[in-house]
């Protein structure tokens, strides 16, 4: 999407020269009298101009005098050079342009230069606090620029508060009703399952575009993670936006920040804590309320921290969340890899102990609902749910079958998750002991009487397994 940033324009009044990359001038008739060093470059000047806005220059300047140099060197003004010659240039009344890119910069720089009102009225200092209130933190992208700039001008930008008054900014306007957004914004994604409409068409008339209640979610996403963090905190906090839409955010920026590299980090031994970080994050900033994130991208997570060796608390909080909304994942969202030094393909203990929150919380549940305490349909127990249940777990089975190094105990175990009670068949089941009985012979009355199948599904098993060789 292309974007152009807003601009501020002072008065022009002479030509800035760059002689090479490592000497500035200023096309006059008059002699330089001052020379300003900034890292490797020099600046030949002038000092009236200069002098006549910047209180830091005429303390420097004067020192230097007694000394009989006519030499100053400020390398460590914030913003290095360029941020230099924008102030520069206004002192000698110049046309410098400002951007939510170089506008960090140059106020970082004036306020070093200390270019106050009671040097000059209408300094530089008062006139960027000008553009900045009144264009930058107006504008949706470019108030997400200058907070990205604001890391490398530490601790200026955070002395100077433009890092509270950005967030601030982006978070009121990610917490405005949808319907008020006017500006431009990047979404490449679908939409939120709440929002999706089917019938998009009237009469053969496309209906109004409306804008989607996460529009916001992919642009912070450029954002460095402890950015990131104070924009979400801060979206949290005004307390007018939906959880599930947070979580759509963390989705989207795990998916980026996280997914997108953590494998080939991990496979190829390189440092991780950069993803640790991030995954810790992540986790900390997940909506309370159950439902507001997807059981699948839960799983994701928890796979992140299996891979990263994250320790034992932060993999429960995330199996006891799973847990609450198990019914609603897909079997490949369970089929988490074993660690690298297990003899197995997949990672059967998580996903069972998982299984076994699951039964807890909706027990737990079921008790609340004795107690007379309510909960919303869907997170219940119910017939809907169980069967999705005895799915999953079926179709899981299904798929940890396939690994000939699965032990019986724990194929059996997994088995057992889904109550017999809940199944109107049994066909999942035995598609998935028959895709075992593929790949390694036990003895049927084993299974037999280690599952607990009930005699006449047996004859369906027999059916199933007769073409195997059993012992």
């Amino acid at each position: 999407m292309l974007y152009t940033s807003m601009s501020c324009r002072v008065s022009v009044c002479t030509t800035f020269i760059c002689w090479n990359v490592f000497c500035r001038f200023v096309a006059t008739e008059l002699a330089t009298d001052i020379v300003i060093t900034v890292g490797d470059v020099k600046f030949y000047l002038h000092k009236f101009p200069l002098l006549s806005k910047s209180s830091r220059l005429q303390t420097l300047v004067a020192s230097t005098d007694e000394e009989g140099n006519d030499e100053v060197d400020i390398s460590d003004i914030p913003g290095g050079p360029s941020a230099f010659e924008i102030c520069a240039k206004f002192c000698y009344g110049m046309t410098v342009t400002l951007n939510a890119y170089n506008v960090l910069a140059a106020r970082c720089a004036a306020e070093f230069l200390e270019m106050f009102e009671t040097i000059d009225k209408g300094n530089l200092i008062y006139k960027i606090d000008v553009f900045l209130s009144s264009s930058i933190f107006r504008t949706w992208k470019d108030s997400i620029i200058v907070l990205q700039t604001t890391r490398s001008l530490l601790p200026w930008s955070e002395n100077l508060k433009v890092i509270n008054h950005c967030v601030d900014s982006i978070a009121a306007k990610a917490s405005i009703d949808p319907s008020e957004v006017d500006w431009s914004y990047t979404y490449n994604r679908k939409k939120l399952p709440s929002e999706s409409d089917p019938d998009s068409h009237w009469n053969g008339v496309r209906k109004q575009l409306t804008v989607p209640r996460d529009w916001w979610v992919e642009d912070i996403c450029d954002l460095e993670m402890g950015l990131y963090k104070k924009v979400i905190l801060a979206i949290k906090a005004k307390g007018r936006t939906a959880g599930e839409v947070v979580g759509e955010a963390l989705r989207a920026y795990a998916y980026r920040r996280l997914f997108s590299t953590l494998d080939s980090a991990a496979s190829n031994g390189l440092d991780c804590t950069r993803h640790h970080a991030a995954l810790e994050t992540i986790i900390s900033l997940l909506p309370p309320e159950r439902g507001s994130v997807s059981c699948g991208f839960l799983l994701k997570l928890v796979r992140a921290a299996c891979l990263l060796g994250s320790d034992e608390a932060l993999r429960g909080d995330l199996v006891k969340r799973i847990g609450s909304q198990l019914d609603r994942a897909s079997v490949s969202d369970l089929l988490i890899p074993a660690s690298s030094d297990e003899n197995a393909l997949y990672n059967v203990d998580l996903v069972s102990s998982i299984l076994e929150e699951f039964m807890v919380q909706r027990n737990g549940d079921d008790e609340a609902l004795e107690d007379g305490e309510s909960y919303p349909a869907s997170l219940v127990s119910g017939g809907d749910s169980e069967l999705a249940l005895v799915r999953l777990v079926d179709g899981y089975l299904a798929e940890i079958a396939k690994d000939p190094n699965l032990p019986l105990q724990k194929f059996i175990a997994i088995a057992e998750m889904a109550p017999l009670a809940a199944r109107p068949t049994h066909d999942g089941l035995y598609r998935a002991i028959d895709m075992y009985l593929k790949v390694r012979t036990y003895t049927l009355a084993h299974l037999h009487t280690s599952i607990g199948l009930d005699p006449c599904s047996c004859v369906c098993l027999l059916e199933l397994s007769q073409n195997f060789e059993l012992k």
